[in-house]
């Protein structure tokens, strides 16, 4: 038996679950989901553009037909301790226009998702965006102590692969024929941050938030790649 590989010791204390708590950035505020968000989300869901029927291509719910649905989901979503779910309000308008989770909550494996994640269209590719998303994977990495960072995603959902690679996410394989989501079958790819390469992600998304990479017309200067390559 003791010459059987059978991996490192680790630390086996279970990490603590998360808490409904706002976490605040300098571009957003995270808030405990709840059904006083739902007007304001309402209209975050009603540009009418390409984009806003695209955002719930890969989602396992939506789009809602009238604001009383999506209070009725929103409700439900918002009671869940897995996923727990936060409402995303960027500083630069007060409004809340998306929400994102954490989920398929582990801690006796120390490992925790960051998923169903919904921007309206005026919230995508902003930094508000990327800061929700940070804030929540250092509320879970260095608050909680959890070691092991998930995200997973349709394997057809390219906008989520490329976040998850921008994010410093590595790609650990797919499961296929994984899922029936809105009665079509998904496969699933998993990424993951453990906790060794935590510390360069999350130094290179503080790096890639700061003013000094942005320039006068708000275009970064340097990409997450490249600020990780660089510890």
């Amino acid at each position: 038996m003791n010459d059987l590989p059978i991996g490192p010791v680790v630390d086996t204390t279970p990490r603590p679950l998360p808490a409904r708590v706002k976490l605040r950035g300098r571009h957003v505020e995270l808030e405990p989901l709840h059904p006083r968000h739902t007007a304001e989300l309402w209209h975050a869901a009603q540009s009418g553009d390409a984009a806003a029927d695209a955002s719930w291509a890969y989602m396992g719910y939506g789009p809602f037909a009238t604001e009383a649905a999506l209070g009725a989901f929103i409700a439900d979503f918002a009671s869940t301790h897995d996923p727990m779910a936060w409402a995303i309000r960027p500083v630069s308008t007060g409004v809340v226009t998306g929400w994102l989770t954490l989920m398929e909550i582990q801690p006796k494996n120390a490992a925790i998702e960051l998923g169903n994640i919904w921007f309206g269209a005026a919230l995508q590719r902003t930094r508000a965006a990327s800061e929700a998303m940070f804030l929540l994977l250092k509320y879970a990495a260095d608050d909680l102590g959890y070691r092991r960072l998930v995200w997973k995603c349709n394997a057809l959902n390219a906008p989520s692969k490329r976040a998850a690679d921008r994010l410093g996410f590595t790609y650990e394989g797919r499961h296929r024929a994984h899922l029936i989501v809105k009665g079509r079958q998904r496969e699933t790819d998993w990424y993951s941050i453990i906790d060794a390469e935590w510390p360069r992600c999350r130094d290179a998304m503080l790096a890639w938030l700061d003013d000094a990479n942005f320039g006068p017309d708000g275009t970064a200067r340097a990409g997450l790649a490249e600020l990780r390559a660089r510890r």
